[in-house]
Formats: C-alpha cells, sequence, structure tokens
C-alpha cells in the first residue's frame, strides 16, 4: 500500500470518528498533493470551527515540515479555524495536539509517541468542551432555533398575503 493510500485510509478513518462525534466534517480535495490545499480536514459544530491536519506513521516519530505547518496556521488564520494536528501512530491510535506542541529538529518539526503522550490528548479529552457542550453552546443554538423560528413566521405571513 502507497503512502498515499494510508495517509487517505487514515483521513477516512479520522472523518469517520468526527461524524461518530456529531461533526460536520469535510476531508479537503487535494490535501498533500495540491497547492492552497492546507488541511486535511474541517470539521465543526455550532460554535467550534477545526482545521485538521491528520498524520500516520508505524514509526515512533512523525517529522512535519516547517513550511507545511506555516502554510497551515496561515490558512488556519484566513478561515479562522482552530489548527489542529493529529497524529496516528500504529497500534496507539490518535492524538491530538495544538501545533506548539511540536518539538523543533532543526529543519523540520517533530511528534514523537514521548510527546504524544505528555502534550496529546486523545479525541474525547481534545474535544471534551464541544462534545459535551458549555452554556455558550446552548445559548447558540437557543439563537438558531430563534432564527428558525423567524423563518417559519415569515413564510407563515407570506402565506397569509396571498
Amino acid at each position: 500500500m502507497s503512502n498515499k493510500s494510508k495517509g487517505s485510509n487514515a483521513e477516512r478513518e479520522l472523518y469517520q470518528i468526527f461524524i461518530e462525534n456529531s461533526f460536520r466534517a469535510v476531508r479537503v480535495a487535494g490535501s498533500g498533493v495540491m497547492e492552497n490545499a492546507d488541511c486535511d480536514l474541517i470539521a465543526g459544530k455550532v460554535g467550534y470551527k477545526y482545521a485538521i491536519e491528520a498524520k500516520s506513521t508505524k514509526k515512533s516519530s512523525k517529522y512535519i515540515t516547517k513550511e507545511q505547518i506555516e502554510s497551515f496556521i496561515i490558512f488556519c488564520e484566513i478561515f479562522e479555524l482552530k489548527p489542529v494536528i493529529a497524529v496516528r501512530f500504529n497500534r496507539i491510535g490518535w492524538f491530538f495536539l495544538n501545533p506548539g506542541d511540536l518539538e523543533d529538529s532543526g529543519k523540520n518539526l517533530v511528534v514523537s509517541q514521548d510527546i504524544a503522550r505528555t502534550k496529546g490528548k486523545r479525541f474525547s479529552q481534545f474535544f471534551e468542551e464541544c462534545i459535551n457542550g458549555n452554556d455558550a453552546d446552548a445559548n447558540k443554538i437557543k439563537k438558531q432555533d430563534d432564527f428558525s423560528a423567524d423563518i417559519e413566521l415569515l413564510k407563515e405571513m407570506e402565506d397569509d398575503d396571498e
């Protein structure tokens, strides 16, 4: 199996994890191949927006070029997305980190299994706030429901005018 298809399989697996946890998510076409495709997934819930750079390895460390992370962070700033590095180590699973948690190895940034275990979090820990919700989420959802009610009222008013 090629590295590209291993990466695509990891992205699909990660996409499914987001969907199973009631996120809206999309895989970014051309990620890792095309210019301007600076992340692998975009995922979110009301009030939470994430860009995910997914990496998978059978080794004990994963190296990422500084240039790739810089482009990723700029992309996130442009679209107001929170940047997340997701690393899957074979037989260990997924860890989620902020880009600042990666170690500088000189030419590259690196996430080792040790870094992942100490600075990274599992899915439910990293995304705990938006999985479990909070009062701000409830207010945003309420506002959305109010908006839906307003649309229904407008439709009723249009029907009355006919």
